[in-house]
């Protein structure tokens, strides 16, 4: 077993709990609503961890805890590729195929619109 493969089964074990002791029973539709709403508490987690609001003193920025954030979004991003039915191959794949993608639109060689290679300066709307 892989990293990635190792991830999701224990993610899958982990939920398997979660749902056997808490007695939950959601639909799938309803299983990503929640998993999303999650990620999203989780992204906010994290940027409490930055120094965003530009009105206020800046703090130390805790490098752990911004990895402690991270770590608990991939548990609710591999939940949700779970729930999607998405596994560790196919999301592997997926990722490869959209990462040529991108770099052909920062190329200027994507086959989708917007993305042809402008000149232009910092800062500047092409």
């Amino acid at each position: 077993m892989d990293k990635l493969d190792t991830l999701f089964s224990l993610q899958e074990k982990f939920d398997e709990r979660v749902i056997r002791e808490r007695c939950i029973d959601f639909d799938t539709e309803t299983w990503i609503q929640k998993e999303i709403l999650a990620m999203m508490g989780e992204l906010v987690e994290l940027l409490e961890e930055t120094n965003w609001k530009w009105w206020r003193n800046p703090k130390s920025v805790r490098m752990e805890a911004i990895k402690e954030e991270l770590v608990d979004l991939l548990h609710f991003f591999l939940s949700t590729c779970l729930k999607c039915g998405i596994g560790p191959e196919e999301l592997y794949q997926a990722y490869l195929a959209k990462n040529q993608e991108n770099h052909a639109r920062q190329d200027g060689t994507s086959q989708r619109d917007g993305y042809a290679v402008a000149s232009f300066k910092r800062g500047e709307i092409p």
